[in-house]
């Protein structure tokens, strides 16, 4: 059964070629070239560091280190998920953490102790990279939900209205993303295991689950954002 090789590091820096073209591209095109060559260097250290980080967390097999993965997880991503709204501060920060934390923990205690019936509850190398997938996208959902919702509010739209708005635009990429796997692409779980040398039926099955478990935790995570936002003194002086 085939494996994974390690790319040597000259390989990967051919990678960065095409990455250096576009660059120079877009600054002659008048484009924030500094903005997109930081954005590459910030994810090559990022990338860096946190195999680094990941390698000792799989060697030191501690569960505390997996549960501080997961709770820096949804502290950064409800940090990152405020950055398009206008709210800002501790309370539109605790609604955003509360909405990411309580969809995806849900989702992930789900399929890491029920659906996988994991032989350990915090076994790193299931953990974290599906925690990571699910707060990612709960985070991104979160983010085109409360600025559409914020931006009908201020159109003069009803809570009612501007809910429904906000939750069809936020949605659209994950309804998209479930009509286009496997006609369009085939995404990076799947085509990671089967890099590895899993049978492709089994790899499907993961990344049905995997589908499943993005779908409804960054549903679910906009949905108890609206929730939370209408019960909020600010909106509820305006239903």
């Amino acid at each position: 059964m085939p494996s994974v090789t390690t790319i040597p590091i000259a390989s990967l820096l051919l990678g960065f070629v095409p990455v250096l073209l576009l660059i120079v591209i877009m600054r002659a095109w008048g484009l924030n070239a500094f903005q997109a060559m930081y954005a590459n260097i910030r994810m090559l250290v990022q990338l860096l560091l946190i195999g680094y980080v990941l390698t000792y967390i799989f060697e030191t097999d501690e569960p505390v280190f997996v549960v501080l993965v997961v709770v820096f997880m949804i502290a950064m991503s409800s940090w990152i998920a405020l950055h398009p709204l206008t709210d800002r501060g501790i309370k539109p920060y605790s609604i955003v953490t509360i909405a990411i934390g309580v969809s995806g923990l849900g989702v992930l205690i789900l399929v890491t102790q029920i659906i996988l019936e994991l032989p350990r509850w915090f076994e790193p190398r299931f953990v974290i990279p599906l925690a990571g997938m699910i707060f990612a996208n709960s985070m991104n959902t979160i983010s085109l939900a409360g600025e559409r919702f914020h931006a009908e509010r201020g159109r003069g739209e009803d809570y009612l209205s501007a809910r429904r708005l906000a939750m069809e635009a936020a949605m659209i990429p994950q309804v998209n993303a479930l009509l286009e796997v496997g006609l369009v692409s085939l995404p990076g779980m799947m085509t990671g295991e089967i890099l590895s040398g899993v049978e492709p039926l089994t790899a499907a099955r993961y990344q049905i689950m995997v589908m499943c478990m993005i779908f409804s935790t960054a549903g679910l995570a906009a949905v108890i954002y609206m929730f939370i936002k209408k019960n909020t003194s600010t909106d509820s002086e305006e239903k």
